[in-house]
């Protein structure tokens, strides 16, 4: 089936469920890349690198306050009077 007939049909499809031509060949095409039928990321892969992007975005900002406090903590050291 030619990708010009797919679309047609999507388009005229997804007006009688009341979505668009678009959105109902998106999910045609993520349904096929799920079966392993067309090259491209799966939905559990997708939200796999979503959640990795998340994780690796929380511990970046964890890092960064870490070393904003070493950084005070050192600063602080310093400015305490020295005892023997």
């Amino acid at each position: 089936m030619s990708i010009a007939r797919i679309t047609r049909a999507c388009r005229e499809i997804g007006g009688k469920l009341g979505c668009s031509g678009d959105s109902l060949h998106d999910w045609w095409k993520q349904a096929r890349q799920d079966a392993g039928a067309q090259p491209g990321p799966t939905t559990a892969e997708t939200a796999r690198i979503k959640a990795l992007e998340r994780e690796v975005r929380e511990l970046r900002q964890a890092n960064e306050i870490l070393k904003k406090a070493s950084a005070y903590f050192a600063q602080a050291e310093f400015d305490r009077p020295f005892r023997k």
